[in-house]
């Protein structure tokens, strides 16, 4: 009878394996430990084996990974002790195998490495033997001459070692003996030897026990019943000319294929002769499933598929009976070794998920931990990996199959945020097999990109007065980068230099979504243009930031009515005329301004009441009085003339100033034009004479230009030379000479933002100075200029007097008050007002065109509908 093993006793033997064999070499550690252990169980502190804190078991997240498929063990993380998780069963996994080792992977990160780990599988004694039949029956012939060997079944045991079977015991009988034979691959087989010849007539049958016992503590045994017949007379055995045959055979060789022929003879006669072949008693379960001997032929044949990796070779009892009465038997064995074919792909084994890296990391970062296996042989089972061209990683070998996947290049998430790396395993078998798996590695962002404006600068236009608070625009710059280093805020920067404004007194942007907003209510007579410069700011660390400027340029409305400066309005205006005066004699000459631009600066003269209607004429567009026809000696003395004064703007806006005319017999006569042409029944509104004009106004603008561009050397050479004035391109600096202004003319450039012009500034006449300005867009098709207005409404007589010395006698006339000529200019919309196609003399800008070749044709196309 087997004994069990009481649980006391295997409470004693869990406490003898707890205290472990562990040895370290090559960075790799080994327990052993018995099958059958309790889950939970303790097969040694890895954390202290690995030389790891137990704060560090959390902190770099060690786990372990079984390559048996199947994971027996977890990691306590607590203590650090590697526990038994499921169930071992030694003869599940290793079967007969005299070693069963499961390897085992401790994968750490933070950084990432790895460890390899043997858990050496020590077997108990769990198996008691067995034999397949529970009785056998032997015939044996009477002539059996005695010391006959007659084998006996062998009795399985999974156990190995010392717990498999060691020894069989047969009941007691006088004319059978047991002899057990040790065989080459360490089995032992028993076999009944005759020991006194055999009657039949005194005993035909004998019943033996056969006990098989193993080598473990405490001893298990199975048994079997043997049944002996004692039969007649059959004296020959078939016999085989080997004792032992060895083929090979390649795993790939389908069912029924033919192994080899077996043959036998028997030398006896008629049904004693007659040989049947079988597979001897002792073949296992796994050679009953794999090959088939034809009884007749002696054909070994096979009845399933081979593999190599599962077993790579068998050994084959083979029996060759005879027919006769009783039965004789010969016995031969095979060994069958099975090829390895290369039938097996390579399998990619992901040891570590792979996370996100930074775009930032450095050439050599670990991304992930890969393994290969192949159950293959030989150069079936060698395997190399390979990674697709063209990409930032490369694969590093590690020990025994496994493989680190590093970065080998910079990464830039902006251009590829995720990479899809197919890893290629190939092994060398003929011809080679490969399996791809896919690792997806995602990159990190990091702020390596400022934010950029969708322009450079932008252009608004802003119309005066407008209530404060008003959007101007909105602007917008994007950020390629991810997450808080793509977000953007918004804000101003304020100006370097000393003379301009703070931008924030002036607009205020909305931090969010860049909206920019008016602060105040702004007067184009006081701020034409002003330009902002605005921030973005990511919010990385470090942040990264980009600007753009705004260019904001006020448009003129009409919130100024025109002002009259002669005669004026706040005196009494008296004016003698002389009684013989004939038609077309000009009495004075009513002189405005209007302080805004554009049509809103177009001033026209209207006779808004007169004591007689049909005595004077009043210029539209000139302001100049004159009589419409002789006086008589039946008008009033006293004549009063009221002058409205209108500009060109929406709405309308006038002033009025009263002229009082005496009429007398003694006035002298000034020198009166001719009435051809300036005449009112030929007004030069109308185009009379425009040819000429147009000649005198191409001849004035550039004798201007001349004397401007001269001016300006000249002031420059000075300023160069002294170095006691500076000329500066912003505001209204002037180059001075020993601490004075020049004379009756200065020339300022102004380059303030993107508007460019030229201001020639007339000296003091009656005590206030004259502007011409040149304004250039940079944006034109051509080079035109607008026609600003001047810096003052004072008298600038002697500016106009210069002027007048380069032109022919006929184009000025000067009386008591100031004359003036009307011309038109080209203008661009980029200055910020239209110029005045009948403007005033004292309302011209005067270009500076020295490098302007397209300026001559465009002015005189302009000028040419006048």
């Amino acid at each position: 009878m087997t004994k069990t093993i009481g649980s006391r006793d295997w409470r004693r033997q869990a406490l003898l394996w707890h205290f472990l064999l562990w040895t370290t070499a090559a960075a790799q550690t080994r327990y052993s430990i018995p099958e059958e252990l309790k889950r939970g169980s303790a097969v040694g502190n890895v954390a202290k084996d690995l030389a790891l804190g137990l704060s560090e078991i959390f902190e770099r997240k060690l786990r372990v990974a079984s390559e048996a498929g199947k994971q027996y063990f977890s990691v306590d993380a607590g203590k650090g002790e590697l526990l038994v998780s499921d169930r071992i069963d030694r003869e599940a996994l290793c079967g007969q195998s005299a070693s069963c080792v499961l390897p085992l992977q401790v994968v750490v990160e933070n950084p990432l490495h790895l460890h390899r780990i043997e858990v050496d599988i020590q077997d108990v004694n769990d198996n008691a033997p067995r034999f397949l039949k529970s009785e056998h029956v032997i015939e044996i012939a009477e002539s059996t001459v005695v010391g006959v060997n007659f084998p006996l079944q062998s009795a399985e045991d999974p156990d190995v070692g010392t717990n498999t079977v060691k020894t069989y015991t047969l009941s007691k009988d006088e004319c059978f003996t047991l002899k057990v034979k040790d065989v080459d691959d360490g089995r032992k087989m028993p076999e009944l030897v005759l020991n006194k010849s055999l009657d039949r007539e005194k005993k035909a049958v004998h019943n033996l026990i056969l006990t098989a016992m193993d080598g473990g503590n405490p001893v298990k045994s199975g048994t079997s019943k043997i049944r002996i017949k004692v039969l007649d007379v059959n004296d020959n055995v078939p016999s085989f000319e080997n004792k032992l045959y060895k083929i090979a055979v390649q795993e790939n060789s389908p069912n029924g294929s033919f192994v080899m022929t077996m043959k036998a003879t028997d030398v006896d006669d008629g049904p004693n002769g007659e040989i049947e072949y079988s597979l001897g008693i002792h073949a296992p379960p796994s050679v009953l499933a794999l090959f088939h001997i034809d009884p007749v032929s002696g054909d070994i044949l096979l009845k399933n598929n081979l593999d190599h990796e599962q077993q790579s070779s068998y050994r084959l009892d083979i029996s060759a009976k005879d027919k006769g009465f009783p039965t004789m038997e010969g016995r031969c064995s095979v060994q069958v070794d099975v090829l390895d074919v290369n039938d097996n792909a390579p399998e990619i084994l992901l040891t570590s998920k792979p996370s996100s890296i930074p775009e930032d990391a450095t050439v050599g970062t670990v991304v992930a931990l890969l393994s290969v296996r192949d159950p293959d042989s030989g150069k079936n089972g060698e395997v190399t990996l390979h990674l697709p061209k063209k990409l930032p990683f490369l694969l590093k070998p590690s020990f025994s199959n496994n493989y680190a996947l590093v970065t080998s290049g910079a990464l830039d998430r902006e251009r590829v945020s995720e990479y899809e790396i197919e890893v290629t395993a190939t092994d060398s078998g003929s011809p080679p097999l490969s399996s791809r798996r896919s690792v997806a590695v995602s990159v990190g962002d990091v702020n390596d990109n400022p934010p950029v404006f969708s322009q450079s600068s932008y252009n608004v236009y802003l119309k005066e007065n407008d209530v404060a608070g008003a959007i101007l625009l909105s602007v917008s710059a994007g950020d390629p980068d991810a997450g808080q280093n793509a977000k953007v805020s918004y804000s101003l920067l304020e100006s370097k230099a000393a003379e301009a404004p703070a931008a924030s007194s002036y607009v205020y942007v909305n931090s969010e979504n860049g909206s920019i907003y008016s602060m105040r209510s702004f007067d184009y007579e006081k701020v034409k243009v002003f330009e902002v410069g605005v921030e973005a700011k990511d919010r990385g660390s470090p942040s990264l930031s980009g600007n753009a400027t705004v260019h904001v340029f006020i448009l003129d409305q009409n919130d100024n009515a025109p002002a009259v400066i002669y005669p004026s309005p706040h005196a009494a205006s008296h004016l003698r005329a002389p009684r013989s005066a004939k038609a077309g004699h000009l009495l004075t000459k009513v002189t405005a301004v209007d302080a805004d631009s554009g049509h809103n600066a177009w001033i026209s003269y209207k006779v808004a009441e007169a004591t007689d209607a049909s005595l004077f004429a009043l210029s539209l567009y000139t302001g100049e009085v004159r009589t419409k026809r002789a006086v008589s000696e039946h008008d009033d003395s006293s004549q009063r003339l009221i002058v409205a004064v209108e500009d060109d703007g929406e709405p309308v806006r006038s002033a009025t100033v009263t002229l009082s005319i005496l009429l007398e017999d003694a006035v002298s006569e000034p020198a009166s034009e001719p009435l051809g042409r300036d005449s009112p029944s030929e007004p030069r509104e109308k185009g009379g004479g425009g040819g000429r004009i147009t000649l005198y106004l191409i001849v004035s603008l550039a004798s201007v230009s001349v004397l401007s561009l001269l001016t300006l050397l000249a002031l420059a050479v000075k300023c160069a030379r002294s170095g006691a004035a500076r000329c500066s391109g912003v505001g209204r600096t002037r180059c001075e000479r020993d601490g004075k202004p020049d004379g009756n003319l200065h020339i300022q450039l102004n380059a303030d933002g993107p508007i460019k012009y030229v201001e020639v500034l007339g000296g003091d006449v009656m005590s206030q100075s004259h502007s011409f300005r040149s304004c250039m867009s940079p944006v034109s098709e051509y080079s035109d200029f607008t026609l600003l207005k001047p810096s003052s409404t004072a008298d600038f007589k002697e500016v106009i007097g210069v002027l007048d010395a380069s032109l022919p006698d006929s184009a000025w006339t000067f009386e008591s008050q100031q004359v003036s000529r009307r011309f038109a200019l080209p203008t661009t919309t980029a200055c910020g007002a239209l110029a005045a196609r009948r403007a005033h003399f004292h309302n011209v800008s005067l270009p500076l065109l020295v490098s302007q070749p397209s300026f001559h044709s465009a002015l005189i196309r302009s000028l040419e509908p006048l």
